[in-house]
């Protein structure tokens, strides 16, 4: 499996498509999740679980990492948790996450899935979408729920739906802007944009959107449709002349520091510590994506 922090673009897989299943594979996803909840219709959700095994291995196979989306209602929940636990799911995502005590009861159910599986307690991880005003209530407890909490999204449809509010950049701005802040205070990531997930006709806007996304400082996106990753993939990734132009900006501070001085101008721009160290992350995340294995 692949640093979390470095992934970009997880792509929904329905788990009862098999045109979808092999299509997937064919795409530059850093994560490809089957999904068991808002794609599959209400009877053939045994059907679905019962193929997560396999379609996990396949895409493990391929080289991607694998998440799996589960279903809410506890009756659901409890059997897609046992039949998706295993060597090759890397996460599961939980939606409609109301709290962060929900989070630690799934934790539980997983530390003994793992040990009948003889997998490490603590190999499952989880993403938790925040959908609705209670779990907007709890975020920032939500982010910091557990040690297998390593990323959050504010699903924009449901949360719409919940709070009686329009699917838009001004009502979702603030969500997803807590959203951030609360992935960065526990440490894990902010998965997300300010829209709607649905929308994928428009390359141009979704890229705009992406874009701005990456302004905020989430570090990936959900993708519904394939043809968005590769969308998300450019846009998440550093940029190598960005990366140039921070190298030149550190060498100047550093030169400049040297002689005594706590800040200088570069490029007509004001340069102090703060500055600096966001010039440093840029050059160390490059660094990590060229030094990952099997990058795409």
């Amino acid at each position: 499996m692949s640093d979390i922090n470095l992934w970009r673009s997880i792509l929904f897989v329905p788990a009862v498509n098999d045109r979808y299943v092999e299509s997937a594979m064919r795409r530059p996803a850093d994560v490809l999740q089957i999904d068991l909840e808002d794609s599959v219709a209400p009877d053939d959700k045994a059907l679905a679980r019962g193929r997560v095994r396999g379609i996990a291995r396949k895409f493990a196979a391929a080289g991607y990492d694998v998440t799996v989306r589960i279903n809410r209602p506890w009756r659901m929940a409890l059997p897609d948790i046992e039949q998706s636990v295993g060597a090759d799911v890397a996460a599961l995502t939980l939606p409609k996450v109301p709290d962060a005590a929900y989070v630690r009861y799934i934790g539980e159910i997983l530390d003994e899935c793992e040990a009948e599986q003889g997998l490490a307690i603590g190999h499952t991880r989880l993403i938790a979408m925040v959908e609705d005003a209670e779990g907007l209530a709890n975020m920032a407890q939500i982010a910091a729920a557990g040690p297998r909490v390593c990323a959050m999204i504010v699903g924009a449809e449901d949360l719409a739906a919940n709070m009686r509010m329009a699917v838009s950049e001004d009502t979702l701005y603030i969500p997803n802007a807590m959203a951030v802040a609360s992935c960065r205070r526990a440490g894990i990531v902010p998965i997300g944009f300010v829209g709607s997930v649905a929308d994928f006709n428009d390359a141009d806007e979704f890229r705009r959107k992406i874009t701005r996304a990456r302004g905020l400082g989430f570090d990936a996106a959900f993708c519904i449709h394939p043809r968005q990753v590769e969308i998300v993939n450019e846009e998440f990734s550093p940029k190598l002349a960005d990366v140039e132009n921070a190298r030149l900006l550190i060498a100047e501070f550093e030169k400049q520091k040297a002689l005594g001085k706590a800040a200088c101008t570069y490029n007509g721009r004001m340069v102090d510590l703060p500055v600096v160290l966001q010039a440093r992350q840029l050059v160390e995340r490059y660094a990590a994506y060229q030094q990952r294995p099997g990058s795409r």
